[in-house]
């Protein structure tokens, strides 16, 4: 009896926290965007206060130009979040976005990326984990496993210990940055990457670079005993940047329509 009770609040839970990702695909989530949101922007600010930024300012103002340019692009619930973007004086090719609007880009991708289209196209996949709700699909998993519920309770009121940080962080899509690689799924990446595709394009930057960048990134891993970390925790990155070529004539149109309609970005 105690069983079929405890099944039917599990099965009331499971149909309260049913979603729908931007592109159809159903999710759930049991965690709420506001706690969410409230866990990216307390880990932002401990990486803040841990890593050393930039003091580049031309970077920093690179950064913030292409992060603003696609913000613009987002439906506006999502623009009105308090976005902010900074550059971490870090060798390693990354980037990472946090709910609650927090865009991180280490000093090493502004190598990899030989144009402002292809950081847009980073920027712009990271984003759209944030708006695809892939850190709360993640720790809501994780809840189900029941291993994020003490993880969640603890971070949201700011009682986590260092390693159970290190964990949420992970979970929350910047794993990289604190050394715990918890990849996302390979219908996450695609997801992303469909998403950022799109509103890169939006904004004015040439989808045809997204691909370009994985390209870059794959010959700059060849021979290298550790590749980047961004291409560890994406796997097959030959067939992405096929995915992404195959994708981008699609998204001429819209690059085009951005471009006539005074969407030029000028960011590096």
């Amino acid at each position: 009896m105690r069983a079929c009770a405890v099944l039917s609040i599990l099965s009331v839970i499971l149909l309260a926290s049913c979603a729908t990702s931007p592109t159809g695909r159903k999710q759930l989530l049991m965690v709420s965007d506001s706690d969410v949101n409230q866990m990216g922007i307390a880990a932002f600010s401990q990486m803040k206060a841990t890593d050393k930024l930039s003091n580049n300012a031309s970077k920093r103002a690179s950064a913030q130009c292409i992060v603003q340019a696609l913000v613009a692009q987002l439906p506006q619930p999502w623009q009105k979040l308090d976005w902010e973007v900074q550059v971490f004086a870090i060798d390693s090719p990354n980037a990472f976005a946090l709910p609650g609007g927090k865009v991180g880009i280490n000093t090493g991708m502004f190598r990899t990326a030989s144009n402002q289209d292809q950081l847009a196209a980073v920027v712009g996949h990271e984003i759209g984990h944030v708006i695809a709700r892939h850190s709360g699909e993640r720790l809501s998993q994780s809840m189900l496993a029941e291993v994020g519920t003490n993880l969640v309770g603890a971070y949201v009121g700011r009682k986590a210990s260092p390693a159970e940080v290190k964990q949420v962080v992970a979970l929350l899509g910047a794993g990289t940055q604190v050394g715990v690689l918890l990849p996302y799924s390979r219908l996450q990446e695609s997801e992303a990457d469909r998403i950022g595709q799109e509103l890169m394009a939006r904004a004015g930057f040439d989808p045809r670079q997204a691909a370009a960048l994985w390209e870059n990134m794959i010959r700059a891993s060849a021979g290298t005993p550790t590749p980047p970390r961004l291409l560890s925790t994406h796997p097959e990155s030959d067939k992405r940047a096929r995915s992404l070529s195959e994708a981008a004539p699609a998204l001429m149109p819209t690059y085009e329509q951005a471009r006539t309609g005074g969407r030029q970005p000028r960011c590096l």
